[in-house]
């Protein structure tokens, strides 16, 4: 009996099979064969093929291959559709280093137009590379025909879904303070700030805010609230000190000074053994006025109750002084509290983050580079009570990793808060895959879910189908497809490009009054285009919707753990806005490859090895 040679390695070996497999086109083969066998539909997540695929992309794509390849021993069809994303910041990036400009006023320089057509040259750069990873390690997908987040019939549905959501209530606009990075010069949303955390060096600062008489003359005891924040760029903003309604205050010895904050941190504060001068009530101290620490900004002539003491939950005894300084145009929770009591909105700072060039002392300043002059100015005024560094977690843009920072923006919503509940119930019906990740990770993301801020003031993305009313901007329309734009319009050019500059000059009558409807300028988030893809890649409804409902929902997704706020919560979130339930019945999640420095591996970091 003869035996076949032994290669000469096993890479040898691999290679071979491989070739084996390219020349009988086995792939297409076991499609063939399965056809007819029961459906088992399987979901692909879409990577961006601007970027070279890593070593990180493996583990994930072995076990989606691994359980696909299962099915299809068992005589089951497969779905194995590709996907490309190839929208957002992502691209945008890219673009901008290959064009030698950074930042939207480059871009706008240059022109949208000519910045858009670099970003749709760049959008496959790297497909070969993709290709040939997953045919290199056996991950079988048909390429033949992916769905792709940038063509014509994909922004269509999009559009459709949004059409949906609007009808249904579930996006409005809104002035909130939302996460905002000011070198990209757009807001994000939550599921993005969640990806970006680092751990850095700060100020810790905690400041005074004299008390005031009634009059509106300084105490006559000399008492100060001490606060506290780790953002002191934000201090002159303050409208507002928030302290908890169950909470202890005490008035204390320091320094010379006669300062009031809560008494379960008096000693973690201001050292053991501090002389209590003087015990309050949180009502007590409700509604007392104060002196502002440092008064740059100009106070508007309608200040409502600014620069006085309010009543709020959110307040925390774990840290800082049991005050919370609050600056309605930098936080979220400072933003609804300053609704809330009628506080000033102060947004000294622009679009590129920089203090506006009339405010004293830090004028021009990029916000993150003021704090240090600002904690000399609070000392000059007699307000500084003590500063150190302190290192905490704080979030920063997912792809070019500046730092954010909140800021109330003019935005568009998916009320997602309104669906918590059947968000929750839909996420029990899921099968994961280890099941803690749904329970816990997954879970307690949704509990906490906050209303999903779709719009990016950005070029290159799915253009908000949203036209406003020039003459009343509570005139709004929706526009669901081409075809409905067209018959608005009074028509479109053949091949009509949907992205920008091109659907920007395209104007309604308005149905409501004598006005003209203009687009309003954002792009949508890029996780609504990878999210809305069981739907899109068939471009239903317009067309497939046999094929639509035979892939829906989806029996396997897997990704990395990261997914479970990015892919898999905009998976779920339109699909229960848009009422049908959970769109993928099992999950598997599978963690990270690190680095040597114990970093996660990704094409943003430029720490991924090659596999």
């Amino acid at each position: 009996m003869r035996y076949p040679e032994l290669p000469e390695s096993l890479l040898r070996l691999e290679e071979g099979l491989l070739d084996t497999w390219r020349e009988e086109d086995l792939f297409r083969k076991t499609l063939e064969a399965t056809a007819h066998g029961k459906p088992f539909v399987f979901y692909e997540g879409p990577p961006t093929a601007n970027g070279k695929p890593g070593l990180h992309h493996i583990i994930s794509r072995t076990l989606k291959d691994l359980v696909c390849r299962h099915q299809t021993m068992k005589g089951r069809s497969v779905t194995r559709i590709a996907g490309w994303d190839t929208h957002g910041l992502p691209v945008e990036i890219e673009a901008e280093r290959k064009l030698g400009i950074s930042g939207k006023p480059g871009i706008e320089e240059l022109g949208i137009e000519r910045f858009n057509e670099v970003c749709r040259e760049s959008v496959f750069t790297y497909k070969e590379d993709w290709e040939k990873l997953s045919e290199r390690i056996g991950y079988w997908l048909d390429y033949s025909r992916p769905y792709v987040t940038y063509h014509t019939e994909y922004i269509e549905s999009v559009w459709w879904i949004l059409k949906e959501l609007a009808g249904r209530g579930l996006l409005y606009r809104g002035f909130k303070s939302v996460p905002y990075c000011p070198r990209c010069g757009t807001a994000l949303s939550s599921h993005e700030v969640a990806q970006g955390y680092k751990d850095i060096e700060d100020a810790s600062l905690f400041f005074l805010c004299p008390l005031l008489e009634e009059s509106g003359e300084l105490d006559v005891e000399g008492r100060a609230f001490l606060a506290w924040t780790t953002t002191p760029w934000t201090a002159p903003s303050n409208t507002g000190l928030a302290i908890h309604p169950d909470l202890r205050y005490v008035e204390a010895a320091a320094s010379g000074r006669r300062v009031i904050l809560a008494e379960a941190l008096a000693e973690k504060v201001l050292g053991d053994g501090v002389e209590i001068l003087r015990r309050y009530s949180a009502d007590e101290l409700a509604g007392r006025r104060y002196l502002r620490p440092p008064d740059l900004v100009p106070a508007p002539e309608e200040a409502g109750n600014s620069w006085s003491v309010v009543l709020e939950d959110f307040v925390s005894a774990e840290e800082g002084t049991g005050i919370v300084h609050m600056a309605p145009a930098f936080g979220s929770d400072d933003y609804t509290a300053g609704q809330r009591h009628q506080l000033a909105m102060l947004r000294p700072v622009d679009d590129r983050g920089r203090f506006l060039e009339d405010i004293p002392v830090v004028g021009g300043l990029f916000v993150k580079d003021a704090d240090s002059l600002l904690i000399e100015e609070l000392r000059k005024r007699g307000n500084l009570h003590s500063s150190a560094t302190t290192v905490h977690s704080y979030p920063h843009c997912w792809r070019c990793e500046s730092p954010l920072i909140y800021m109330a923006r003019d935005s568009w919503f998916a009320a997602t808060t309104t669906l918590k509940e059947e968000m929750l119930r839909e996420n029990r019906k899921i099968r994961w895959l280890p099941p803690e990740v749904g329970e816990k990770r997954f879970g307690e993301w949704l509990e906490n879910n906050v209303d999903w801020a779709l719009s990016r003031d950005r070029y290159w993305g799915t253009p908000l189908p949203a036209w406003v009313c020039e003459e009343e901007e509570g005139h709004v329309v929706w526009v669901g497809g081409l075809e409905e734009l067209g018959e608005l319009a009074g028509g479109l050019p053949d091949g009509f490009d949907p992205h920008r500059p091109f659907i920007d000059g395209i104007t309604i009558p308005c149905p409501s009054c004598d006005g003209t409807m203009r687009r309003t300028p954002g792009v949508v988030d890029v996780w609504f285009d990878s999210g809305a893809m069981p739907f899109a890649q068939w471009h239903y409804p317009f067309e497939n919707s046999e094929e639509f409902e035979k892939h829906f929902p989806a029996d396997f997704i897997c990704q990395a753990i990261d997914q479970t706020r990015g892919w898999f919560y905009s998976l779920l979130a339109i699909s229960t806005m848009l009422g049908r339930g959970t769109p993928f019945r099992a999950a598997m999640v599978n963690g990270h490859i690190l680095d040597e420095a114990g970093q996660k591996m990704s094409k943003s970091r430029g720490n991924a090895v090659d596999p």
